[in-house]
Formats: C-alpha cells, sequence, structure tokens
C-alpha cells in the first residue's frame, strides 16, 4: 500500500487549487483515479484531459469539478460524502468503515486509524471521496 498521507514533493506540478463553479471558494485537486472510485457508472464519465478538484462544502451539490467548471454532483455518486452529511451515521473514516458517532463514542478508533496509517494499511486515495487522509476528518 501506498502512503496516502505523506506528499509525494510534486505538488507544485501544477495548480493544486481551484474555484468551485458553483459556491465561488477554493478547493484541492484530486485525482481522477478517485473520481472514477466514486462515481455511480465510472464506464460512462470522460475524464477530460484537465485537472479536477473535490468541493467539500456541505451546503454545495457539487463535488467534484474540473477546470473547464464541469461538474458532477452529488446525486451522481454510490454514496454521499460525509462531509456534506450531518447526520451521526455520516463516514469519517471510509478505509475502515468508521462513522461520525462512533468516532465520538469512542475516540480508540482514532488511534487505531492513526496506527493503521503509520503502517500504511489505509486507501484514502481512492476509499476517501477528497482522495486525501481521513485523519482530517475525526470530530475533535
Amino acid at each position: 500500500m501506498s502512503n496516502c498521507c505523506a506528499t509525494s514533493g510534486n505538488e507544485n506540478i501544477h495548480p493544486g487549487k481551484h474555484t468551485c463553479p458553483v459556491n465561488g471558494k477554493t478547493y484541492n485537486q484530486v485525482s481522477p483515479i478517485t473520481i472514477m472510485h466514486h462515481i455511480k457508472a465510472p464506464w460512462q464519465w470522460h475524464n477530460k484531459e484537465q485537472l479536477y478538484y473535490y468541493c467539500s462544502d456541505p451546503q454545495c451539490s457539487v463535488v467534484y469539478f474540473g477546470q473547464d467548471n464541469s461538474c458532477i454532483e452529488k446525486h451522481a455518486l454510490r454514496s454521499i460524502p460525509g462531509v456534506k452529511q450531518q447526520s451521526d451515521s455520516a463516514p469519517v473514516c471510509y478505509c475502515f468503515g468508521i462513522d461520525r458517532k462512533s468516532a465520538i463514542e469512542n475516540p480508540k478508533l482514532k488511534s487505531f486509524v492513526i496506527e493503521q496509517t503509520r503502517q500504511h494499511v489505509c486507501s484514502c486515495s481512492t476509499s476517501n471521496p477528497s482522495g486525501r487522509c481521513c485523519l482530517s476528518e475525526f470530530p475533535n
């Protein structure tokens, strides 16, 4: 497994942020591979030669958008990202199936995820809709 929570050192090759065409806020880049793992019909999606970004605003219907301002909205995904849900059942760790309520009720779960991440036993780059480490989504 790759170290999903480490940086590659290649972050400045492309612009890492872009403005969501719906809410006007700036968001981080996401891999097309991540998008392919979350859309309902990946065989119908046409990955263009451009960069894509992940909108984490809970109030925005857009989840992914391209440099050309094309959008993939929540309804086009297999499941709604946890950051776009307010429920206790919203996922905070996609790699190990931990929801918000469980993370709040059992603080040891975060320690478990930290240890698994250290051992490179995570799949955040494809499991988490943001393509980033799940640890940032745990409640404080």
